[in-house]
Order: C-alpha cells, then sequence, then structure tokens
C-alpha cells in the first residue's frame, strides 16, 4: 500500500480537508464568541429636564465643564439639534408621558398637569389615585398617587414585557408625575419628595413599605444639610452678566420670601417649615442625583444580563425657571451646576455599570417662554392674561346675558370648560353662549385666535399649528373652546413665567444620546419628542408602546 506522505494526489487531498475542518471550527468557535456579545445595554438611564430649552445647550456652552454631562453627551454622543414637541399644551405631565409612550395626549389622554374631566364632572390631578395609599408619609392621602390616568403603555412597561417582567425599573424624581409617568404602570418603583416631611416616599400602587435602604437614605436628612449650605454663587458676577440681565429684577418672583430678591440666599428653615424651598434651587437636583445612586446599589441595577432602566426627572429647572426665567443669574447657576451634578452621575455609572455598558438619553418636558417684563424692557412683544380674571368676566358676562351663574368651569390647558349640564338644565343655547364667549376674547389683547374645539380641523390657521392642537385634545379631558395666546403671551401675573403653547420658545427641546449603541453625531432635521420611544424600542429589539406613533431616529443608532 502506498504511503500517503509519498502520494501527491493524496497529500492535497488531506491537507485540504485539514484546512476545511480548522476553518469550520475556527468560525463555530468566534460564531460562539459572538453570540455572547450582550445585544442590549445593561441599564437604561432616561433623564428629562424639567423646563429646558435647546438653546441652553449652545448659549451656556462656554461655561460647561468638559468633565460636565452635557459636553460629554455631546462630544461623545449624539445630539438631535431640532427636536419639537408635536402637540399642545406643553405642559410637565404631557411632556413626561409623551417621551416615553411615543404618543400624544389625544391617545394617552394625559391632557395637562390637570384638566376637567367631563365624565367624572370634577377636575382631576395627572397622578392622582384614591384607591392608593402613600407610602412613608404621615397623612397616607397625601401620597395617593399612580399612573392610572396614563392609558397606553411606556417603553418602560414594553421593556418589562419583553422581558417576562424581569427587569427593574425604578422612576426618581422631585415631582410625582415626573417619576410615575415615565416608569409605567408595571414598574418596581416610583419615588418623589415629600415636601413637608423631607422625605422620598411612594404609594401602595407600588408597595406597601418604603424598602430598607429608601428609609435608611431619608434618615441621611440630606435635604436639612443642604439648605443649611443656602444657595451661593458658582460663578463671578462678571460672567453671570455675559449671559444674563441684572441679578435684581422687579419682573422676578422671590420664592425665598420677599425681602430676599438677588443671590445669594439664605434657606435656613424654621422650626415648623417644611423644604418647600428646596425644589427650588439647584440642592434639588443633587438630592436627586444621590436618590437615583442609591437606587442603582441597593436595587443592583444594570448586574445582570437583563436590562434595567431607571427614570430620572429633575424638576428643580422648572421651579427656579418659573420663579426667575431663562435670562436670570439664577437659571445660569442652576444649568452649571446641573452639568457638574449630570457628571457626577455619568462617572459613578462608568464606575458601578461599565463605561459603554449602559445608555443614556437626555431630553425636556418643555421649554419656557421669557418673563413678559423681560420682554417688555428691551421692546420685544409679549404680555400676559390673568386666567382668574377671565373666569371671573366670562361667569359675570354669562350671568347678565344669559342668566347663568357660574357656567364656565375652568381655563384648564387654554381652554375654556362649560357646565355643559347646568346649561342643558335651564335649557340655554350652547351654541349662543359659545358664540359670546369667544366674541369676547377676542377682544383680549393676549388672545391670537379662539374657536370651539370641535373646529380644530376645519377652522383657518397653519397646518402645524392645527396638529398640534389636534393632537392635544382628549374629548372627556378637554375643553369646549380653544383659546391661543400670541407669540410672548404668558398665562400669568405680573412676576415669573410659564409654558404650554406651541411656539419654538416653548417647544424646542434638547435631546441628546449617549453610551451603548449610540454613534456619535449630531443631526439637524426635525425630528419628536415623541420620537423618543421607538428609538429606544429599537436600540432594546423590543415591541415600541401601545400607543407609539413616533418613528426610530435611526441616524442616533449604530
Amino acid at each position: 500500500m502506498q504511503n500517503h506522505s509519498t502520494n501527491p494526489f493524496l497529500k492535497w487531498f488531506f491537507t485540504g480537508i485539514s484546512f476545511v475542518l480548522l476553518t469550520f471550527f475556527s468560525t463555530a468557535q468566534t460564531i460562539t464568541k459572538t453570540s455572547t456579545i450582550n445585544k442590549s445595554p445593561k441599564l437604561v438611564v432616561g433623564i428629562v429636564i424639567d423646563q429646558m430649552r435647546w438653546d441652553y445647550l449652545t448659549r451656556f456652552a462656554p461655561i460647561f465643564k468638559s468633565t460636565g454631562g452635557f459636553k460629554r453627551m455631546i462630544n461623545d454622543g449624539f445630539s438631535c439639534n431640532n427636536t419639537q414637541i408635536g402637540y399642545t399644551p406643553s405642559i410637565t405631565a404631557c411632556g413626561h408621558t409623551c417621551i416615553y409612550t411615543g404618543s400624544v395626549p389625544a391617545i394617552h389622554g394625559i391632557t395637562g398637569n390637570a384638566w376637567w374631566d367631563s365624565q367624572l364632572k370634577r377636575s382631576v390631578y395627572c397622578s392622582e389615585d384614591k384607591t392608593v395609599e402613600g407610602i412613608g408619609v404621615k397623612g397616607s392621602s397625601d401620597g395617593q398617587m399612580s399612573p392610572k390616568n396614563m392609558l397606553t403603555t411606556t417603553i418602560c412597561d414594553e421593556l418589562k414585557l419583553a422581558t417576562n417582567f424581569k427587569s427593574k425599573v425604578i422612576g426618581i424624581a422631585i415631582k410625582d408625575r415626573g417619576a410615575i409617568l415615565p416608569a409605567g404602570h408595571s414598574a418596581n418603583a416610583a419615588y418623589w419628595f415629600d415636601s413637608k416631611m423631607g422625605n422620598f416616599i411612594t404609594s401602595s400602587y407600588y408597595m406597601n413599605q418604603l424598602p430598607a435602604w429608601v428609609v435608611k437614605f431619608n434618615d441621611r436628612k440630606l435635604p436639612d444639610s443642604l439648605l443649611n449650605l443656602g444657595w451661593n454663587k458658582k460663578l463671578a458676577d462678571e460672567t453671570y452678566l455675559q449671559y444674563a440681565t441684572a441679578d435684581e429684577k422687579e419682573y422676578e418672583a422671590t420664592p425665598f420670601g420677599k425681602e430676599q430678591t438677588k443671590m445669594p440666599y439664605v434657606l435656613k428653615r424654621g422650626e415648623k417649615e417644611g423644604f418647600g424651598k428646596l425644589p427650588s434651587t439647584p440642592h434639588g437636583n443633587t438630592l436627586t442625583v444621590e436618590m437615583a445612586k442609591s437606587a442603582i446599589i441597593a436595587e443592583e441595577m444594570g448586574k445582570d444580563d437583563v436590562t434595567d432602566f431607571l427614570a430620572i426627572s429633575f424638576s428643580s429647572p422648572d421651579y427656579i425657571g418659573h420663579s426667575f426665567g431663562p435670562n436670570s443669574w439664577e437659571t445660569v447657576d442652576g444649568y452649571v451646576r446641573l452639568d457638574e451634578e449630570l457628571g457626577r452621575l455619568f462617572d459613578f455609572l462608568d464606575a458601578s455599570i461599565g463605561k459603554g455598558k449602559y445608555t443614556a438619553f437626555l431630553s425636556a418636558d418643555h421649554a419656557v417662554a421669557n418673563i413678559p417684563g423681560f420682554m417688555r424692557e428691551n421692546k420685544l412683544p409679549g404680555g400676559t392674561m390673568n386666567e382668574k380674571n377671565v373666569i371671573t368676566e366670562l361667569n359675570a358676562g354669562i350671568k347678565n346675558n344669559f342668566g347663568i351663574e357660574n357656567a364656565v368651569l375652568s381655563l384648564y390647558n387654554y381652554q375654556v370648560h362649560l357646565d355643559k349640564d347646568k346649561i342643558d338644565s335651564v335649557k340655554a343655547n350652547k351654541t349662543n353662549i359659545t358664540n359670546w364667549i369667544i366674541q369676547y376674547l377676542r377682544k383680549n389683547e393676549a388672545v391670537a385666535n379662539v374657536f370651539p374645539t370641535a373646529d380644530i380641523l376645519t377652522t383657518p390657521m397653519p397646518q402645524v399649528v392645527r396638529e398640534k392642537l389636534a393632537n392635544g385634545f382628549y374629548f372627556s379631558r378637554s375643553g369646549d373652546i380653544q383659546i391661543v395666546l400670541k407669540p410672548g403671551y404668558i398665562d400669568g401675573g405680573a412676576t415669573g413665567t410659564t409654558h404650554g403653547l406651541w411656539y419654538p420658545y416653548d417647544a424646542h427641546i434638547p435631546l441628546l444620546w449617549y453610551g451603548f449603541g449610540i454613534n456619535k453625531g449630531s443631526l439637524n432635521k426635525e425630528v419628536y419628542m415623541h420620537d423618543i420611544a421607538s428609538t429606544l424600542s429599537t436600540l432594546l429589539h423590543i415591541q415600541m408602546p401601545s400607543g407609539n406613533i413616533g418613528k426610530p431616529i435611526i441616524e442616533a443608532l449604530k
């Protein structure tokens, strides 16, 4: 028999077979190794800034630190520079719900922080739930909150469903609605701040008692320590003047007492005083970050192969912005300090979860208008409409003309809500009353347009405005007459400012992406707040929320 080693053909044959087998096993090994690589982040951190205009990112860029949160997300992540709110009113509860449901009030049902419910025939707070009790608070009724008024799932709910409820989901904020609505219906927990006792609390919707780690966190008495620090100036006076008007302005509010009209502020509380001052300072952001870090550690979030979700809302910028406006030293100082807090949060996430192993996004629930006093001071258009005064005037006029008392129930969310039962009971003509109200409001200096909500789709107006108004309408939670204020006008008084309209200063918000699965770069084309949830569902390979209308921002994803 011939020796294989001396037969050229056989030598070639066995060499080829060896090469094929070697290639096969090598490829199989590569495939096996590849299949063990994580296809999803260990943790998703959703960051919503309550009241942030997009232009803060560019306007304050020179005073943001390279180690802070904003520049880290912009330089190492992806920025969507033209992110818009696709509905009105641009209000806190609506914004948080839209981001996490990928939907709009016409579908998810959260039409404002509160609304007049024509079916229940009463005012309803967005996250109220009288069937549950507060946990960790002295008066159990104070914490009667849950997400039950939200009619769709959130991206957090869909993550729970996709992992057979193995994912941990926690919401944290100073405001209850900022914690509850994003975390969704199936969350493990939502925690918010009780300004009476200075503690984070929850409700029996989630649990029957606070976890030991939350009790331990509350026992640290951080709110007392933070208030004792006061609110001092972070920057030199000349730096503030590069980004804001003078420190002391009569059109700014005085949340810390009428005698405290400029920085620095003394925040020490009286013996029987609660912690109501804290949310109106940057210390509220510090407290929120510390609570978030404690939750990650205690709940071991991001420690296994199942993706967890932490929904954080920073409520303090909204309190600060309402009082002092976007052109104040307080807003500048607040955002410089928030930038540092976000930097420390990312440092913590890098150390505890691992750099590149978590995904974070940052956006806002709404932006904000300039204070009308500031606008007048600089010869810019703007003014106020006082809701309470308008209701009084309308009810007086309806009584004189139609003999009906208190026919207007509210002006929630820039809409007139009529007492239709009372109008029907006296057999009055609702159309005549509606027409009278419209003609009366058209005389108001602040009003640009007013019409029945039933005519949203037929009233002459730009298509973009019509769509936003229609997207904000839910029949049993919206009013009978729509009011559209002129640009620069707000519903308010002589001091402070607010938000809620379709205009760019209220509706152009930031959207930053960072970490696992995220490209580096930026995008200038128009995207929407309701695109965030579908982008996350694409990243996580899960179903979109039940009312989702958004589209994935594919440019942001690797």
